[in-house]
């Protein structure tokens, strides 16, 4: 199975505020488009995925990730996370009908290509599968079969809003970089232990080491 993931991405000026404590405000919109940037090249290295779809208003963001191979989809619901994947999921079934959808979160920066097609190869044998987030509260990945309803409940506590819709959870192990996402100065150093992408790699370069 070919899959499309559905990528969404806030304006970078508003994105991670989280990591406000650990990179300073001027350097943050870069680290998060950083992210973004490893999380949509790793997506198109993988074998099972077709194409990536990314779904923001950031226009600096959408032209560098085009850049890279990515479609832009504008966020015109502008109703936040879940509202942006649900019309990045049907601008892609507008165009290709029944396609196999994996929404999956802009900021992995350790992103794996064959750790992500072992994930997607799991959700082939379920109708909706999802993969929770390294911290076990979130999700990192929601992924929606052929002609199936993708029916995303992203946000806080979305691990169990998710089980609860009967997406069926993924219980996989050695796939930590799908898993690792990032919100927190702890996260940060959690992906880099596992080892960065090349653009978040550069934008971390001439940033003191997080928590210095």
């Amino acid at each position: 199975m070919q899959w499309t993931l559905v990528i969404p991405l806030k304006p970078l000026s508003r994105a991670k505020s989280r990591l406000a404590d650990t990179v300073a405000d001027g350097v943050r919109p870069g680290l998060v488009l950083a992210f973004a940037q490893d999380t949509v090249a790793a997506g198109l290295a993988c074998r099972g995925v077709m194409d990536v779809v990314v779904v923001t208003d950031d226009p600096h963001a959408g032209r560098e990730l085009s850049a890279l191979g990515a479609r832009i989809v504008p966020d015109t619901p502008a109703r936040g996370l879940n509202a942006a994947l649900a019309h990045g999921a049907e601008a892609i079934r507008l165009m290709r009908p029944g396609a196999a959808v994996a929404a999956l979160n802009a900021d992995l920066p350790a992103l794996r290509a064959a750790e992500l097609e072992q994930v997607l190869c799991a959700a082939e044998e379920f109708p909706r599968a999802f993969l929770a987030d390294a911290a076990g509260i979130g999700t990192t990945l929601l992924a929606a079969g052929t002609d199936r309803e993708l029916r995303p409940g992203f946000g806080t506590g979305s691990r169990a809003r998710h089980r609860v819709s009967g997406a069926k959870e993924l219980l996989l192990g050695g796939v930590d970089s799908v898993r690792q996402d990032v919100d927190t100065g702890d996260d940060l150093r959690a992906a880099l232990a596992l080892g960065v992408g090349p653009y978040t790699s550069a934008a971390c370069a001439d940033m003191p080491a997080p928590g210095a």
